[in-house]
């Protein structure tokens, strides 16, 4: 609008006009053809305006009248419109206020779609490696169906291909599970490994379970040893207890036989299996282990163990069968001399010892003997002329007793008993015992003159000239002829000229340093001889 026509509104809307009218294209376009008039027209102008009023107030009373049901129907749908468009908008207010929730709840069914999805893939690609998937999850199971059928190789490929596994998944629950069930089989194969080291078993078997121990890189090559003799042992120890405690020689020869051949095969296999030729030190963080030492600690143990069975056993008396012991002995130690551990040295002083506790007790046993027989003697003279002639018949070897003995029992059955022990003697009669057989003998013969003389003490005031005559006969048949005799017997069992030749020095010196030689002083009796009793 230009300053003309704000002019006409002024005086035309002296209190100003609205904004609506301004705008509105229709009052602008008639406010300019108002502008347009004559002053005539403007004149005539509100006429025409009441009129065309008039006009359209009648045409719309009529448009009423006409068609009010028209306005009522479009009253009633305003109506419903309204009340539509009011519940429309309460549900576009509650649809505002849940569409915050909506749209959670579609984000985490979006995420939970995506979970499925991925889990759907994962099933899909499960599904597709069944058959690589049940080979993994079934190793524990076929790894102990190798154990229990005794495929040991195969079990190890499986123990290895699981470690791989191991070391590429251990992020995998399933994975680790199956590692922990196969260690669980892995330790019944060590088990079943080391049990059938305390069975019988030949040299390639036990190469064959070595070798499976080693690839199994449980034990250090020291422990492997001890492991390896430990389970051997047991086995051995197994089969000396099922030997038969009684009798005594009986469980010594079985126990010689099982040791000699069963501890030579461990000592074999040993061998065959661990290399000694150089010692080997494995150093360890405490100490340093010789391994080449472990063997021959645990065959020291073992010779120990049967020195201790056999003094026992020789303790409790083996009747005969003595040397057949010491023969199989002197064999069994000669035959670990090929591994340099001959303990023929180590058996030696437990025979003497034995040998001269037999001699020892059957000389006491001698003795006790003549000292009973001794008090119930009669030294009455008797009438019979059995000794004249058992003397004169009587043969010219000196290994034979005098028959003079026989005209006093006592002495007769003294000698008769030192010659058994003798003659036991005999039958194995090393020359190391030779001393204490003289020592037991000399002690023995002490004793018996000490008894003749404690009887000669007694009854001297009793004796008749009879008796004393037979009593003196009787100690010179002691002094003249027992003991000589049974000095000669112990020449026989140790001839000097090989007791010289053993210690290295000339008969003559053996003879000088009087060994084996029965040193009696008879002082009392020799007194009696020189006052003229015989």
């Amino acid at each position: 609008m230009d300053v003309a026509e704000d002019n006409v509104l002024k005086l035309i809307y002296p209190d100003g006009l609205s904004d609506h009218k301004r705008n509105n294209p229709e009052f602008i376009a008639y406010l300019s053809k108002l502008g347009s008039m004559g002053v005539d027209n403007l004149a005539k102008e509100p006429d025409k305006l009441s009129e065309e009023k008039a006009a359209v107030l009648e045409q719309t009373q009529e448009l009423a009248f006409t068609n009010y049901k028209t306005f009522i129907q479009t009253a009633e749908c305003s109506r419903d419109i309204f009340q539509k468009f009011s519940k429309t908008e309460n549900h576009l207010e509650s649809l505002l206020q849940k569409l915050p929730e909506f749209s959670k709840k579609c984000q985490e069914f979006s995420k939970k779609s995506a979970d499925i999805s991925a889990h759907r893939h994962l099933n899909s690609i499960t599904l597709n490696r069944n058959t690589q998937l049940l080979e993994i999850l079934e190793l524990p199971q076929l790894m102990n169906t190798c154990i229990q059928n005794g495929n040991y190789e195969e079990a190890l490929e499986l123990a290895s291909y699981v470690r791989r596994l191991e070391k590429k998944h251990q992020d995998i629950p399933i994975i680790m599970s199956i590692v922990k069930d196969v260690q669980l089989a892995w330790q019944t194969m060590l088990q079943q490994l080391l049990a059938q080291l305390r069975t019988d078993l030949q040299l390639p078997q036990c190469l064959q379970v070595v070798s499976y121990l080693y690839r199994m890189d449980v034990f250090t090559e020291a422990e492997l040893r001890l492991k390896f003799l430990q389970a051997r042992d047991t086995w051995l120890q197994g089969l000396l207890k099922s030997i038969r405690k009684e009798p005594a020689n009986q469980h010594l020869t079985k126990t010689i036989e099982l040791t000699r051949i069963h501890l030579f095969s461990i000592v074999t296999q040993y061998k065959a299996i661990f290399s000694d030729e150089e010692p080997v030190v494995t150093s360890t963080k405490n100490s340093n282990i010789n391994e080449s030492a472990i063997f021959y600690s645990w065959i020291t143990e073992k010779i120990c163990q049967f020195l201790k069975t056999l003094e026992e056993d020789l303790s409790k008396g083996v009747g005969n069968s003595l040397d057949s012991i010491i023969g199989q002995c002197m064999y069994f130690g000669l035959s670990f001399s090929r591994i340099g551990a001959d303990f023929r040295s180590l058996m030696a002083p437990i025979f003497i010892k034995v040998i001269s506790k037999n001699f020892e007790n059957a000389v006491k046993k001698c003795t006790k003997t003549f000292e009973s027989d001794i008090d119930k003697f009669s030294f009455v003279k008797l009438q019979s002329k059995m000794y004249a002639g058992a003397v004169a018949n009587q043969p010219s070897k000196q290994e034979q007793p005098v028959h003079s003995l026989l005209e006093f029992y006592p002495l007769a059955e003294y000698c008769n008993g030192v010659l058994t022990a003798f003659n036991e003697l005999r039958v194995c009669a090393p020359l190391a015992v030779s001393q204490n057989i003289t020592n037991n003998m000399q002690e023995s013969l002490m004793t018996v003159s000490k008894v003749i003389l404690t009887v000669y003490r007694r009854k001297q005031q009793a004796f008749s000239e009879a008796e004393r005559e037979r009593f003196v006969k009787m100690c010179s048949c002691y002094a003249d002829d027992l003991i000589p005799h049974l000095q000669h017997c112990l020449h026989v069992l140790f001839p000097p000229a090989s007791i010289a030749l053993n210690l290295g020095i000339p008969v003559q010196q053996v003879h000088k340093e009087v060994f084996h030689y029965f040193q009696i002083y008879f002082h009392d009796l020799e007194f009696l001889l020189d006052q003229g009793w015989c």
